[in-house]
């Protein structure tokens, strides 16, 4: 039976050791697994911390807003960086799922390192949890935020890594989330890949494709949120369908919508989602987003497929 009590204070004990007299940077998203890594380093180190948020541009609707304020209401000093532009970048010619995965990851911790040795501190704390190493590993999908268990070492980029969760698999990083008093928004907050929003255009990344499945994904998350399902959000297609509007044939963007029921997210089981509601998201997202004129449900469970389509 898994003690969050005891988890707490073995990590703060663990993190105290590795850290010494050193300074940290950790590395959060604001999802509850960066979070968490953040406010128990922050617990165990104090002020030694700085919490960096990188705005990649691939972020939800108002995401990076909510970070800052989250950070600062808990005490924790952070730094803000704008990275869109670099990340773009790293996206041009791409449009095979692992490659975009590898590209944010090399963007994401060169971005890191430059922080690092800006601030001048060679340790980086992360929120890898179990199922980012297992799916890593076992080369299903490339998880960013994974190294050393893939045999790359932290040092090349500049530093070394503390890696709190991950041994944990989701359900119980959220009881340590509890346990720390972590408000309700991030302690039961809905999953959010870590390449963000690039897994969910397929084909090229662009800020403009961006933006469309971020609104889709703004209204799939408003028009399902009292579902209590592990992960509900929209994917663009690379494709495009023929639709009208305005009496006027248009040939449109393609949205599917994914909500599954999950524990641990190494399973999980596409919902059987009123018919209402699916409705109601279709009807939003093709009169909010002009450029769509088809969505799609997915019904497939993991396995055989992924949860993300990347």
């Amino acid at each position: 039976m898994f003690d969050p009590q005891e988890f707490i204070r073995n990590s703060l004990k663990g993190i105290r050791e590795q850290v010494g007299n050193s300074e940290v940077i950790s590395a959060c998203s604001g999802g509850v697994d960066s979070t968490v890594t953040t406010f128990l380093v922050h617990k165990a180190v104090g002020n030694k911390l700085i919490a960096v948020f990188i705005d990649d541009g691939l972020r939800r609707e108002g995401e990076p807003e909510f970070v800052v304020r989250t950070l600062k209401n808990l005490g924790v000093r952070n730094r803000f960086v704008d990275a869109k532009k670099e990340f773009f970048e790293v996206f041009k010619g791409r449009t095979d799922a692992e490659e975009k995965r590898k590209a944010f990851r090399e963007k994401f911790y060169r971005t890191l390192g430059r922080i690092a040795k800006e601030e001048q501190i060679r340790i980086i704390a992360q929120g890898t949890i179990k199922a980012d190493v297992i799916e890593t590993v076992k080369g299903i999908k490339t998880q960013h935020n994974v190294l050393e268990q893939i045999g790359i070492n932290p040092e090349t980029y500049g530093y070394q890594i503390i890696e709190p969760l991950k041994e944990l698999f989701k359900p119980d990083v959220r009881k340590v989330a509890r346990e720390l008093g972590l408000p309700k928004e991030i302690s039961e907050r809905m999953p959010f890949p870590g390449p963000a929003l690039s897994l969910r255009v397929l084909g090229i990344v662009t800020p403009e494709r961006v933006a469309i499945v971020r609104k889709a994904t703004e209204i799939v998350e408003e028009e399902t949120k009292e579902l209590g399902t592990f992960q509900n959000f929209a994917v663009l297609h690379n494709d495009k369908a023929t639709g009208i509007k305005d009496g006027k044939r248009v040939y449109g963007n393609i949205i599917t919508v994914r909500i599954v029921d999950s524990e641990d997210a190494v399973t999980a089981i596409a919902k059987q989602v009123p018919y209402n509601i699916l409705m109601r998201i279709t009807k939003r997202i093709t009169t909010q987003i002009p450029s769509v004129v088809r969505c799609l449900y997915d019904i497939t469970n993991k396995p055989p497929s992924t949860i993300e389509f990347e």
